[in-house]
């Protein structure tokens, strides 16, 4: 993904950016599988409950409660964003941006009372619906409510989320909500829908923060890496990988020619188990040189023995 920004710590012009939305479905289930599934990565991430959380609301219920306080229907939107904003500014700036839109001392009180209301959640049928949903996925204890998450576009229509680290240290790591009425508002069929959307930026800063980055990014299928000795050799060791891949092997080739040891620090970085060198000696003489990274051996083999050797390696 791209955006017009200037680059901050945590969020930066070209990032890569993961999607999960369920359309079709106007259910608490589905906001529960939502961030169920927001838990579920935060776990198999190593993070913890006390280390992160995901901070639930739900706009209709603020809504009502803003109706109840007086406070008309075309308000409601510059009221959500004066909420989205509580934790952004400083209390008079939050406190005089509130008089710019409209609020009284009356209804400024009450909406600071809702804000503190940690047992709002209560009053709504869809978020006491979700948190029962929620315990029986068994996630809970990465939930809570959070009266003051509004999500500040305009879109959202019921349950929202945002997942933040607990100190408060970082922007948050992810976010989303229900949608229901944006498929419609872009030309499409009517259709309920939920999802989020988070950023590699953000949630790489928090696994940094708590040790929980992995080893190595594991991201490759193949356990062997063919090396390029140099430019004069590259064809050939192309070669080499076309072979090795024509008999099964899993094999990956180092895109150019570069220091040696660079392309062996790739290979230990993604997790290869064998690096092969076909350099001017091994040229002249026929050979392969292989280094076994896991057992921290190196050995040299006729070229006509390399597929044989390299599947007992593996075995």
């Amino acid at each position: 993904m791209w955006r017009y920004e200037r680059p901050q710590k945590g969020r930066y012009r070209e990032f890569f950016q993961w999607n999960i939305d369920l359309i079709g479905v106007d259910s608490p289930v589905a906001d529960a599988e939502m961030v169920a599934i927001c838990a579920s990565f935060l776990r198999a991430c190593g993070l913890r409950p006390e280390q992160v959380q995901i901070l639930v609301n739900n706009r209709q219920l603020m809504e009502s409660e803003l109706l109840a306080l007086g406070i008309p229907v075309e308000n409601k939107t510059a009221v959500f964003r004066l909420v989205d904003r509580r934790d952004k500014l400083s209390e008079a700036s939050w406190e005089a941006y509130a008089a710019e839109i409209g609020l009284d001392s009356r209804q400024l009180d009450g909406l600071k009372a809702l804000l503190a209301n940690q047992n709002l959640w209560q009053k709504s049928p869809a978020l006491s619906a979700f948190f029962e949903y929620l315990g029986s996925l068994g996630l809970s204890e990465y939930v809570q409510y959070a009266p003051q998450i509004i999500r500040g576009l305009d879109y959202y229509t019921g349950t929202v989320f945002e997942t933040w680290d607990r100190d408060g240290e970082f922007r948050a790591i992810l976010g989303g909500g229900r949608y229901d009425n944006l498929v419609a508002a872009v030309g499409g069929e009517p259709l309920p829908a939920t999802g989020f959307a988070m950023g590699d930026a953000v949630i790489g800063l928090v696994l940094k923060k708590f040790n929980c980055l992995p080893a190595g990014l594991g991201a490759s299928p193949a356990k062997v890496l063919v090396t390029i000795f140099d430019e004069g050799s590259a064809a050939t060791a192309l070669a080499l990988a076309a072979r090795l891949r024509q008999s099964g092997l899993p094999v990956s080739c180092y895109p150019e020619a570069t220091k040696l040891a660079r392309q062996f620090k790739f290979a230990e970085r993604m997790g290869l188990r064998l690096v092969l060198v076909l350099g001017p000696d091994e040229l002249a003489n026929g050979t392969i040189a292989i280094k076994d990274l896991q057992a921290s051996q190196q050995m040299v083999v006729p070229q006509e023995k390399l597929e044989e050797t390299i599947r007992a390696l593996l075995k």
